[in-house]
């Protein structure tokens, strides 16, 4: 399969672009201002949330992948061996899933999953596999990313608890709680699942990737492509202000992933189909929004309508990168604008660079054709 490289329509070279892809791998990993660290024996290895001070199997998985598409198995596996050894819970009410927050010395902060991590580390496993090969034990990557597939599945006959997904095939925020996170659905994801996973399994993955790409359709609005943070399964925005720090029914932190995986989902699956097109009308809407406002209003907070509201985004390079990865599926004169712009834009520093920077460095990668199906 070939990758579109979005960098050398806007006129960079080769050259220029592998640079600063490997740079900015570097920088995040190994740089002055990483935010990857090993353990002392360099067995293992974590990405830190440096807003929070833990490491969340959001990060570990984002690391994992980060590390398949760079083609660098040390550092994956070292963050492979923390995710197992620090997060995954072996007995319990949610034995088989992995603690969403773990603090930087091992000890659990919670001892409860959060859904996007699994299909991350599955995900990143399944490629591992693809990429390196399997291993033996925990690096027996195919065999663990099957597991955690039918965990996620049938946690509730395996062990008696909740599954991640219900059963319309639609992935719940965390599997006791019946809404989810827009920003979760992955069907590029699911139709690789469906080729990797145990044999009774591969339906269900094959409708998951149906039901979630008919949810984004809801879920994201049809005038700004702006998506809510939480929301029910029928994709209205999810308006519990009481709980999980406050309001997210707004296109907030979480939901600025939701049009980056929209456009990653238009370049790995066939585009040539309804939601194909969906996809490049929703990107374009997105994008004209954003050229439309003032300067001053253009990283804030907004109602899923395109109301501004008072504040400003918490993250701004994480929006300006999910910006611009929407450019693998639109084709407005604003899509090339966006990519200039992320280009130009360094990684952030300070205590809040983890998030925005992971953000940063998927859309590099998309955007170089470097995010590959493996």
């Amino acid at each position: 399969m070939s990758y579109r490289n979005v960098f050398l329509e806007i006129g960079k070279t080769q050259e220029e672009i592998d640079k600063r892809i490997n740079d900015t791998f570097q920088e995040i990993f190994y740089g002055a201002d990483k935010f990857y660290e090993t353990t002392e024996d360099d067995s293992m290895g974590f990405l830190v949330d440096t807003g929070n001070n833990d490491t969340r199997t959001e990060g570990i998985s984002y690391g994992m992948m980060m590390a398949v598409q760079m083609d660098k198995k040390k550092e994956f596996d070292q963050l492979w061996t923390w995710a197992m050894k620090k997060m995954y819970m072996e007995t319990g009410e949610n034995k088989g899933y992995f603690a969403w927050s773990v603090y930087p010395d091992g000890i659990k902060n919670a001892n409860g999953p959060a859904s996007d991590g699994e299909e991350f580390f599955a995900m990143a496993l399944i490629f591992a596999s693809h990429r390196w090969g399997d291993g033996d034990g925990i690096y027996n990557y195919s065999e663990k990313a099957r597991e955690i597939l039918k965990v996620c599945l049938h946690h509730k006959e395996m062990y008696g608890g909740h599954n991640m997904w219900n059963e319309d095939g639609l992935i719940k925020f965390v599997p006791g709680l019946e809404f989810t996170d827009p920003s979760y659905h992955l069907p590029h994801f699911y139709d690789i699942f469906a080729e990797n996973c145990y044999t009774e399994d591969r339906g269900f993955w094959k409708k998951c990737a149906m039901a979630s790409r008919d949810f984004l359709k809801k879920a994201c609005h049809p005038k700004t492509g702006l998506s809510p943070e939480y929301s029910y399964y029928d994709g209205r925005p999810y308006p519990d202000y009481e709980h999980f720090g406050g309001r997210h029914d707004w296109f907030y932190s979480d939901a600025y992933r939701t049009i980056a995986n929209v456009a990653l989902d238009y370049e790995w699956a066939d585009k040539n189909t309804e939601f194909g097109v969906w996809c490049r009308k929703t990107t374009n809407h997105l994008q004209a929004f954003f050229a439309g406002l003032p300067v001053e209003e253009c990283r804030g907070i907004y109602e899923i309508d395109g109301k501004v509201l008072e504040g400003k985004a918490l993250h701004p390079v994480a929006l300006t990168a999910t910006i611009a990865q929407a450019s693998l599926a639109a084709d407005g004169e604003n899509a090339l604008k966006a990519v200039e712009e992320l280009w130009n834009t360094p990684l952030r520093t300070g205590n809040r660079r983890y998030y925005d920077n992971c953000l940063y460095f998927f859309a590099m990668l998309a955007l170089s054709g470097k995010y590959c199906k493996w």
